[in-house]
């Protein structure tokens, strides 16, 4: 047989729209235009009128319709396909009683798929006894780390000099390094900051500040470290 054969139709229609855009948000955004945004001056009414009818091209698409649509894609895809999915780190795991575990794997999928983008702040004593502190990419850890031995609790989450950051206080050491998916900012009055690349949304993570756009703090309460905090950011396309 051809492997021709084998290739999915070309999508026509709603349909090539709806693929064009991982989210509703980013198909409003499309029909939001420069003079709108000087009128309006602000996003999310923008997007509202466009989502009423008042502003983009033809006939704009409800959002139950472009998800439902997505959803159809998504199922169709996924059965036409010949690999099986990635098997999650997590898959199988018992974490019942490990909090930080526990809320990682509710998370892989969504960071695995780009959907989520998760920062880790873990505070804690190495086997030196001594205090490291900073903050890690928890995509980047499950890109490039056999994440599996730290589900099955044989390997720790501490922050290593080549996370976004790194401080050691007994040795005062410290390093930061930008990631494939944040971009550390170190000269802001603010204190230090993340700024997403998929998007460029920036995350302040000043526990006595907003976090940002899209941008949700968790505490995790846990024995396994001695503080740990966790920052979802919903990642969206920038234009």
């Amino acid at each position: 047989m051809d492997a021709l054969d084998d290739a999915p139709p070309p999508l026509t229609g709603l349909d090539a729209i709806v693929d064009q855009f991982p989210t509703y948000e980013d198909y409003l955004d499309n029909q939001v235009t420069n003079v709108d945004m000087y009128y309006l001056e602000n996003e999310e009414m923008a997007r509202s009128l466009v989502e009423l009818g008042y502003r983009g091209e033809g006939e704009i698409l409800r959002r139950d319709e472009f998800e439902t649509r997505k959803e159809q894609m998504y199922v169709v895809n996924r059965a036409r396909g010949n690999k099986k999915p990635k098997k999650l780190a997590s898959a199988g795991k018992e974490l019942s009683k490990k909090p930080l575990l526990k809320a990682l794997a509710q998370r892989e999928e969504a960071v695995r798929v780009g959907k989520l983008s998760t920062l880790i702040y873990v505070r804690d004593f190495n086997k030196k006894g001594h205090e490291i502190s900073g903050y890690v990419d928890y995509a980047d850890r499950l890109a490039n780390s056999n994440f599996e031995l730290v589900f099955d609790k044989k390997k720790p989450i501490m922050p290593t000099p080549k996370d976004l950051s790194y401080f050691n206080w007994e040795t005062m050491n410290s390093t930061v390094n930008d990631s494939p998916n944040w971009q550390v900012i170190t000269d802001d009055e603010r204190g230090i900051l993340f700024k997403n690349t998929r998007d460029g949304k920036i995350v302040d993570v000043d526990p006595k500040a907003k976090p940002g756009d899209n941008t949700t703090r968790f505490d995790v309460k846990t024995d396994e470290y001695h503080h740990v905090v966790l920052y979802d950011h919903l990642t969206r396309r920038r234009k």
